[in-house]
């Protein structure tokens, strides 16, 4: 389903009734979806989502733990299954299929319930992550492998890791050999 923000604007003034129905159904879409975003179960995603002010927060390993456990448990919930993640000491890259919701929910979600977890562990409080996300679609099924190799590289290319796979917080559903 498409948001009526999602339908190019001349199809919104030429065709009015369509647009009308489209706003009608988009239950499941969140108002706040930028323009092109498209949200719907079952596609595939690269999200990539920065900490506050860039805050190198995840080079504490009780912290990076605790990203992890909440990606974790966006799978057991059942809104998403994961392909690949890399927590970065400042941002995440997540691989993944949405399986229920919307994709606005489930990386708000995923961002709040990680906030509470990061904030108690270090006995503050303050805003964690940056407003907003970066998102790509996954068009064709048979991308999703080279995508999550793709973000499995980030450690390497960032001289966190001199080979794929040997980073301590990415994960990857495939064997990377």
């Amino acid at each position: 389903m498409l948001d009526a923000a999602v339908l190019p604007h001349i199809a919104v003034r030429a065709f009015p009734r369509l647009a009308m129905a489209f706003t009608a159904h988009a239950g499941a879409m969140s108002s706040q979806l930028r323009i092109g975003r498209v949200s719907l179960t079952g596609n595939y995603y690269s999200i990539t989502t920065v900490t506050a002010q860039r805050s190198p927060c995840f080079v504490d390993p009780t912290l990076a733990a605790l990203m992890v456990e909440q990606l974790e448990q966006c799978d057991r919930s059942g809104l998403t299954r994961s392909f690949a993640r890399v927590v970065m000491p400042d941002h995440l890259h997540w691989v993944m299929q949405l399986k229920e919701g919307t994709l606005s929910r489930c990386v708000q979600s995923l961002k709040s319930r990680s906030a509470i977890a990061i904030n108690a562990a270090r006995v503050s409080e303050g805003t964690v992550w940056q407003r907003g996300y970066y998102d790509h679609l996954i068009r064709d099924g048979n991308d999703v492998r080279a995508q999550a190799l793709y973000v499995m590289a980030n450690p390497v290319r960032a001289g966190l890791a001199e080979r794929i796979g040997e980073y301590p917080w990415a994960w990857c559903r495939w064997p990377l050999s």
